[in-house]
């Protein structure tokens, strides 16, 4: 499965017709959007596919996620806050089960210490599912989640005012293998797109040691004589 992240700038940035030739040009299986803005919500008149997108109170943009696939409407997963005031209103998760796989599309806190612990409560919900949580993880440094793995592109993602790069937008994974991920132009956007190719981990099968077998069928061979 291709999935492709894409943090798109609000109103500044990508805009629908900039959406919708990515998504003609690259063909994914699911895109996850951050900074989407209600504008976006014409996309299914432009590329047919399914799509749903998640405001955030108090502010112009929130997440969205479109498919080729048909997907139930996805869960909102509260995040963990800073306690002091004044603060930007809560984050909020958007989970999106395609196929068996659940994705959760995240734009995590600017905070280092507070997008830690927004990373561990969702970690928390999808534990024990093969799931992907894919986005801009605003984060500076390694994202160590015990039973995920870090599988998206190691280069920058977006430059802080144009001058410092930083690998913001990630993918950390749970009973899942990637077997590609790169990135994408820039666009409109300050932030490249990444794509990753996704899909279920193979089950490990416990084998027997062939001279185990083999005295085995020797056993049968006597037993039947």
């Amino acid at each position: 499965m291709r999935i492709i992240s894409w943090n798109l700038l609000r109103l500044e940035g990508a805009a629908v017709h900039d959406v919708a030739a990515l998504l003609e040009r690259e063909r994914p299986d699911l895109l996850l959007m951050q900074e989407v803005t209600p504008h976006m919500d014409i996309l299914p008149s432009l590329v047919s596919g399914h799509y749903h997108r998640l405001p955030w109170p108090g502010r112009i943009h929130g997440l969205a996620a479109w498919s080729r696939h048909n997907f139930a409407t996805p869960q909102v997963l509260p995040l963990p806050a800073s306690p002091l005031p004044g603060r930007l209103p809560r984050r909020r998760t958007q989970i999106v089960l395609v196929g068996d796989i659940t994705f959760a599309n995240v734009h995590l806190s600017h905070g280092q210490l507070l997008n830690r612990r927004q990373l561990l409560r969702i970690a928390a919900a999808l534990r024990g599912r093969p799931s992907a949580i894919v986005g801009d993880y605003n984060a500076v440094g390694p994202s160590l989640i015990p039973g995920f793995t870090d599988v998206g592109p190691r280069e920058p993602t977006h430059f802080g005012g144009d001058v410092l790069p930083f690998r913001l937008d990630r993918c950390l994974i749970h009973r899942l293998t990637c077997t590609f991920t790169t990135t994408l132009d820039f666009g409109p956007s300050d932030h490249k797109p990444i794509v990753l190719d996704l899909q279920m981990a193979e089950s490990r099968v416990r084998r027997r040691p062939i001279h185990r077998i083999r005295r085995r069928l020797v056993k049968i061979r006597a037993a039947l004589r």
